[in-house]
């Protein structure tokens, strides 16, 4: 038997024939795939590899594929050629075409003959055959036409639409025989024919209607005389007999008539833009001022045209007056209305309106007499006789708005009287009450002394307005620069309070008026108010720094301070997680409670002022702050005088011991009994005068009494926190051993009580730490693991089953891992390419670039050398 011929790849024809040649030329392009031991008898196929010749082979049949899809991808200029055995060679061309016809046939015949009936069969309708009734050879007569409105008449119609000439075509020889030698008409006289026509034709349609509305009118007529003899109706003996019962009202019925007396909702004007309200609030300020620069002047000032009067919404403004003042007085008397004229005399008046006034309150605005009215109405039961006779408009207006009419027409016409006729010395007086009169317009200060000028001498109540007619006077939306002037006067408003609060005494009043236009501006301008507390905070942290840095300790912050503090929580929100003005605030008021040492009853009074801010800040958030609560125990253990074995320790800025430890122990027992409390004032932040001992100690008694209410808010703040027992536990410790709250007046002691029970009614809801409980962890074993030894090489299975499933799932691994390193080629194949393709792109942009400057650089010369040329 011959050897069987074993079948070669490319790499193996190479392999023999070119390998010498290439390890000579360049052995680089020779991969030689070693072994790691040999074994006799085995013969390998891929001993030596010729990366080159795959790479290039892998390379061109990409071009042939890959390259040209990626060249026709977007293109929709390929003709795809679908005919029946157009790419099948083995078909001859004659077949291919009888195939094609047989197809074409079939299909034809599949379509037409879907629906196709025998042709035996006749259908009839009605006994007629269908196929002669499509003919349509029924002639239909012009009167059918005539009588259906919105058709055309058969000679309009054959006039427009008969063989298709219209009124201009020419009759044939037939028609003129049959007119019997008459002229043929012009095409005018058959339009006016046509038109006489139609006329006549709607004249008698209309004489038609009128024909049929009248005989309708006439049955109607006849109908009513007949419809009395069909009901039934009861003898008058009968009648008489019986009394007429009036059905009674029920409550529903009740509360509809009293909802017909009810005041009607009044049309609103139109909602105005910001805009709007700034011009018209500027406009109304100037016409003010102007009126008192007259007066000033000596001038009179013109009273202004009669009240303006109420105005409907629907009023069409063309003088009509649906009411007049001839209204009818109405009261309810013996079960009935009794409506009598404004004539009556005044005697008469008074008498109803005291009969009147027994059964009926008061007028309101509302219409609650009319209400009430109806109400009485319906316990009588007599009120569907006379409301014809109620005005319709009544329930529009009351009593006191025609009273306050009458009032301001009799108050102008005697203001009008009066100022014709002033005297010089009332002129004189006028115009010295205008001169003593604060201006209605108001420039907008240009710097800080001009602000303390404009408001210098004047009351609190008259600076407010004039910071807000100034306000007014200079709103952004009236000019250009009225923005920046009212962000400076808000800069300059915050530095005023700030010196207001530094005066003695310091006007408080005033600061408490400026506060709202300070809110005013703050929301016109958040940025710019923003800023301005940025730097007053900034100044007030820097300057608390140095003096730590210098000093070592930190003075109480001033009271202009503690006014920027509570400015800061009314003008800002509180509540965020983080604000760029609220937080630092809060920072500060942190810094300084620990900071700022307590050596005295100002300091003290200094510290519980800044608590008070402290928890307003956090009143919404319920932020803890530590600050907060380590100053209010140190604050409670200046009130205990025996300080060994306390079980808390106290931080800063409290010592331990020392004379500054005992500050409010009281010195007196006795003056418990004449304290009563009080508010710690603003002004004892700058100033405490306690002359004698007794003042003393009833400032220690206001401190103590602020202290617990603070402590006591805190709580009911803190009671959700987990943590809350811990954080509270040095102050009931303090509380319950070492305070001396018997000695203390009712109101203290009542504090007391109330905060320990406030600690105590909170549940713990944790359990303390523990270590989890678990199993000891054994020792390692020094045990060596034995691991049966197979056949290394060979794949492991126990049956056939498990052996072909690794086989197909090593075979799936292999095929995936050769899938994406294909991919991968493509992937740098195809950048190759695009890459390969902007780079000739570039290039023969370059090249005409380079092309068109030539060009150009040559027009220049020539021109250049022509240029000289002509010079010469």
């Amino acid at each position: 038997m011959g050897k069987a011929s074993k079948n070669r790849n490319l790499a193996d024809k190479v392999r023999k024939t070119k390998t010498s040649t290439v390890i000579k030329n360049n052995p680089f392009e020779v991969k030689i795939n070693r072994k790691k031991f040999d074994v006799l008898g085995r013969k390998t196929k891929h001993d030596v590899g010729l990366p080159g010749v795959s790479r290039s082979k892998a390379i061109t049949k990409r071009k042939e594929t890959l390259l040209k899809e990626y060249k026709q991808k977007n293109k929709s200029n390929k003709l795809i050629d679908r005919r029946l055995g157009e790419y099948d060679s083995k078909m001859a061309p004659e077949d291919k075409i009888l195939q094609r016809f047989a197809m074409e046939r079939q299909r034809l015949h599949g379509k037409k003959d879907m629906y196709n009936l025998n042709e035996e069969e006749e259908l009839t309708h009605y006994g007629q055959s269908l196929a002669e009734m499509e003919k349509f050879n029924d002639m239909v007569e012009s009167d059918d036409e005539s009588e259906e409105k919105g058709l055309l008449s058969a000679e309009l119609t054959a006039s427009h639409f008969g063989g298709g000439g219209g009124l201009l075509r020419k009759k044939t020889t037939g028609e003129q025989q049959d007119e019997g030698g008459q002229r043929t008409k012009s095409r005018q006289e058959l339009i006016e024919e046509l038109i006489q026509k139609s006329k006549q034709e709607k004249r008698e349609r209309q004489v038609q209607k009128e024909e049929a509305q009248e005989l309708t009118e006439k049955l109607d007529q006849e109908w009513k005389s007949i419809q009395a003899l069909m009901v039934k109706k009861t003898p008058k003996d009968q009648e008489t007999d019986k009394p007429e019962e009036k059905p009674k009202l029920d409550q529903y019925d009740m509360m509809v008539r009293e909802l017909g007396f009810e005041m009607k909702a009044q049309p609103s004007e139109k909602m105005k833009t910001p805009e709007e309200f700034a011009r018209e609030e500027r406009e109304k300020l100037q016409k003010l001022e102007a009126d008192r620069l007259r007066r000033m002047l000596g001038e009179e000032v013109e009273v202004s045209g009669p009240s303006q009067t109420h105005m409907s919404a629907d009023d069409l403004n063309d003088g009509f007056i649906l009411d007049k003042n001839d209204k009818k007085t109405l009261s309810y008397q013996d079960g009935k209305w009794n409506v009598e004229d404004e004539t009556q005399d005044e005697n008469d008046e008074e008498e109803e309106n005291s009969e009147e006034s027994e059964g009926e309150g008061e007028d309101d605005d509302d219409g609650n007499e009319d209400v009430e009215e109806e109400e009485e109405d319906g316990e009588g039961g007599d009120s569907e006789e006379d409301e014809g006779e109620e005005d319709g408009h009544s329930d529009l207006d009351s009593d006191r708005e025609s009273k306050e009419d009458e009032e301001q027409e009799e108050y102008e016409e005697t203001d009008a009287k009066a100022e014709t006729s002033l005297s010089k010395e009332e002129l004189k007086a006028q115009q010295d009450a205008a001169k003593a009169e604060l201006p209605y317009t108001f420039t907008a200060p240009e710097s800080y002394s001009d602000l303390k000028d404009m408001l210098h001498g004047h009351t609190p109540d008259n600076k407010r307005l004039i910071v807000a007619r100034t306000q007014k006077c200079n709103h952004p939306s009236l000019a250009v620069g009225n923005k920046l002037k009212l962000q400076k006067l808000l800069g300059f408003l915050l530095e005023y309070i700030g010196e207001l609060a530094t005066n003695s005494p310091p006007e408080l009043t005033t600061i408490d008026k400026l506060i709202p236009e300070l809110y005013t501006l703050c929301q016109m301008f958040p940025e710019a108010a923003c800023k301005a507390m940025q730097g007053i905070l900034r100044d007030a942290a820097h300057g608390m720094e140095e003096m730590l840095e210098v000093k070592g300790h930190v003075p109480s912050p001033t009271l202009d301070m503690i006014i920027y503090l509570k400015v800061t929580a009314l003008l800002f929100p509180t509540s965020d997680f983080r604000h760029p003005v609220t937080t630092p605030a809060l920072l500060y008021i942190s810094q300084a409670l620990t900071k700022c040492p307590v050596r005295s009853l100002q300091d003290v009074t200094s510290g519980l002022l800044l608590c008070c801010l402290a928890l307003e800040y956090i009143s919404f958030s319920k932020r803890f702050v530590p600050e907060l609560i380590n100053f209010l125990l140190g604050t409670l253990n200046l009130a205990v005088q025996d300080k060994a074995s306390l079980g808390y320790t106290v931080v800063l800025p409290f010592k331990p011991s020392g004379k500054y430890s005992d500050l409010l122990v009281l010195s007196d027992s006795e003056s418990c009994k004449s304290w009563s409390k009080k508010s710690l004032p603003l002004f004892t932040n700058e100033r405490l005068e306690l002359k004698t001992e007794l003042d003393k100690d009833h400032h220690r008694l206001t401190c103590l009494s602020t202290c617990l209410d603070l402590v006591k808010r805190c709580c009911l703040l803190y009671k959700d926190l987990t943590s809350f027992t811990h954080i509270f536990q040095p102050i009931t410790t303090l509380l319950s051993k070492h305070f001396p709250a018997q000695t203390l007046p009712e109101l203290l002691q009542a504090l007391h009580s109330g905060i320990l029970e406030a600690v105590n009614s909170v549940a713990v809801t944790h359990c303390p730490l523990v270590f989890e409980k678990k199993k000891p962890i054994p020792l390692k074993l020094l045990t060596p693991k034995i691991v049966e030894v197979l056949d290394y090489g060979k794949k492991r299975g126990s049956n056939k089953e498990e052996r072909e499933k690794e086989r197909l799932t090593h075979k799936y691994k292999k095929e995936f891992k050769g899938a994406l390193r294909e991919i991968r080629k493509d992937s740098r194949f195809l950048a190759r390419e695009k890459l390969n393709d902007i780079m000739k792109k570039d290039a023969e942009r370059k090249r005409k670039v380079r092309e068109l400057f030539g060009s150009l650089a040559t027009q220049e010369g020539e021109w250049k050398a022509l240029k000289r040329k002509k010079r010469k």
